[in-house]
């Protein structure tokens, strides 16, 4: 560790401390209400303990519990404290993993009897008492060899299979609030009495161990927690709203559609939620007519052999369907997939003749059955099926044409969220991943592009569209856009994408001829707007509260009688 560091500060100012200074020490020599106020703070953009000492040169916030991300730290402490208070209550229960998740946290706990939220008055209790003691979390790094014999003395099998998983080069760290401790990479605020009152416990559910439904079942408790008690109750306020308009509530009582048993994760559609299917459908084929493409249909159950070519096979076959000829009397052993991508069919379609590089782009669009294993527990309505209708399409491109054919997307994709009501949309670029096919040299040149056409894209809404960067969370085969709009209640839904492919193409040898008279390989860009029409569709109702436009409701008007008399003249104004 040096001696002295160099922060630079929001403000712009840099200046020298001793590198063994912690954060919490910082604070307190730019102001002492700053130090009352702070609960962490990031050096290089990673949120550490106001314990740690500053160690590098870098730039510097510190974090209150105003700054948005605090709330992550809230959470993560309300977590802790949920788990130490379940312990407390029923001593024998074992803890096992407890991550902050989208507006709360859950802990999952192993108990023979499952909790219920009866039992959440008395915990939330309990946890008020452990946050008003205002225990202070300490951290300590434990050997390998401590941490499985104190885990196992408190006979905490769950943790030794955390630790067993711990790469051997990675430190153990113990976070402590009192007597109590657990095993967590953190950070923590400075003490327990930080998390304030402004959380509640919200659900409990089963949750296998690892996700693996060959494993024991735990009980997993759902909480929320927030800076201050008026966020809680505008949580609370959107939660209630969003439960009356729930899609499946409403599809119930609209008679749109179902679920059964026999069909677990497929729709039932009635004739009104069919009609409004097609009304998007329909909607989607003049948009497509309007910007050049060419709708076309692939076959749902292929050969494994073309499965195996894509990739899906290897990297995505535990969520594929299998399919086998059912009855005994048959020569043909082959091993069939319905598909869970209209990909590779497109580009079988695309490679049947051969195409000029004046016929590019050659846009294919097709509304697609796809199927994709989903585990029950995630099944959720419209919005988590196992078989559903994507809005696909494929562009084969030139290099020279994709950021041109990017923007046409994104002109596409903007346009028809407008004409459904949806005018607050952000969109991320998502970068490549440690996993990938391709060449760096590759990558480099379509993010290169596809960071233009985002800003692009930010300059010519006048920035009224929010872009983003998210490193590290593109396809295995090409940079992405994600499209994420905003509904009339506040949520956000990620629908619309735009993806590079370096891999298909190559790997089934997509060509076309270019001005040179030899082969070359195209650009391939995976477009969807809506994403899911049945998960799109469960988005409108909620957005609208069943409230449909005109041109899309299944029913625009109804003509009623008073009397029967009037029947006849009724049925000719229809």
């Amino acid at each position: 560790m040096p001696n002295s560091v160099s922060l630079a500060f929001p403000d712009g100012s840099v200046r020298d401390y001793d590198a063994a200074l912690t954060g919490a020490a910082l604070a307190e020599s730019i102001s002492k209400s700053l130090a009352k106020k702070a609960v962490a703070y990031s050096l290089d953009g990673t949120v550490r303990d106001l314990s740690d000492p500053l160690g590098t040169s870098g730039k510097v916030e510190i974090i209150t519990r105003e700054d948005p991300r605090a709330l992550e730290l809230i959470r993560h402490d309300a977590a802790h404290v949920l788990a130490e208070a379940v312990q407390e209550l029923w001593p024998g229960t074992q803890v096992t993993i407890g991550p902050v998740i989208e507006n709360g946290f859950y802990y999952d706990f192993a108990r023979n009897e499952p909790f219920t939220p009866d039992d959440f008055p008395v915990i939330e209790k309990k946890m008020r008492e452990i946050i008003q003691r205002n225990k202070p979390f300490t951290k300590e790094v434990w050997s390998r060899e401590k941490a499985k014999k104190v885990f196992a003395e408190k006979g905490e099998r769950y943790k030794l299979e955390l630790i067993d998983a711990i790469p051997e080069d990675q430190d153990l760290k113990i976070y402590a609030q009192g007597d109590w401790f657990d095993l967590c990479r953190g950070p923590h605020m400075a003490s327990t009495g930080q998390i304030g009152n402004a959380f509640k416990l919200m659900k409990a559910a089963g949750a296998y161990w690892r996700g693996d439904s060959n494993n024991p079942m735990l009980t997993r408790i759902y909480g929320t927690a927030w800076a201050d008690q008026a966020q809680l109750d505008a949580y609370q306020t959107l939660l209630e709203e969003a439960e009356k308009r729930d899609h499946r509530k409403l599809g119930r009582e609209m008679d749109l559609f179902h679920f059964q048993e026999e069909g677990p994760g497929v729709v039932f559609w009635h004739a009104k939620g069919w009609k409004m299917v097609q009304n998007l459908i329909n909607y989607m084929r003049r948009r497509l007519d309007e910007h050049g493409y060419q709708e076309v249909n692939a076959p749902q159950v292929l050969d494994k052999s073309l499965w195996e070519t894509s990739g899906h096979w290897g990297w995505y076959r535990d969520a594929m369907f299998k399919v086998t000829v059912a009855g005994d009397d048959t020569d043909d052993d082959r091993v069939f997939a319905l598909k869970p991508m209209n990909c590779p069919g497109h580009v079988q379609i695309f490679k049947h003749g051969l195409k000029s590089y004046r016929e590019l782009p050659v846009k294919l669009a097709e509304f697609g059955n796809v199927h994709r294993y989903e585990p029950s527990g995630a099944l959720h309505g419209l919005m988590r099926v196992r078989g559903f209708t994507q809005d696909d399409a494929h562009i084969f491109c030139t290099e020279e044409q994709l950021a041109a054919e990017c923007l046409r997307i994104n002109d596409l994709i903007l346009s028809t969220y407008a004409d459904f009501g949806f005018d607050e949309v952000s969109v991320k670029l998502s970068t490549r991943p440690d996993k990938r096919v391709g060449t760096d040299e590759a990558w480099d040149h379509a993010e290169a592009i596809m960071s233009n056409v985002l800003e692009t894209i930010r300059t010519r809404s006048g920035n009224r569209i929010k872009t983003s960067i998210n490193p590290g969370e593109g396809a295995f085969y090409g940079p992405k856009f994600e499209y994420v709009l905003k509904d009339a209640i506040g949520r956000e839904w990620q629908c619309g994408t735009t993806q590079v492919d370096f891999n298909l193409p190559e790997r089934f040898g997509a060509f076309y001829i270019g001005s040179d008279s030899e082969k070359k390989q195209p650009v391939m860009v995976h477009r969807a707007v809506c994403g899911s029409m049945e998960r799109f569709l469960g988005i409108l109702i909620e957005n609208y509260s069943g409230h449909f436009p005109l041109w899309f409701a299944p029913l625009q008007v109804v003509v009623a009688t008073i009397t029967s008399d009037a029947d006849e003249y009724a049925l000719k104004v229809v």
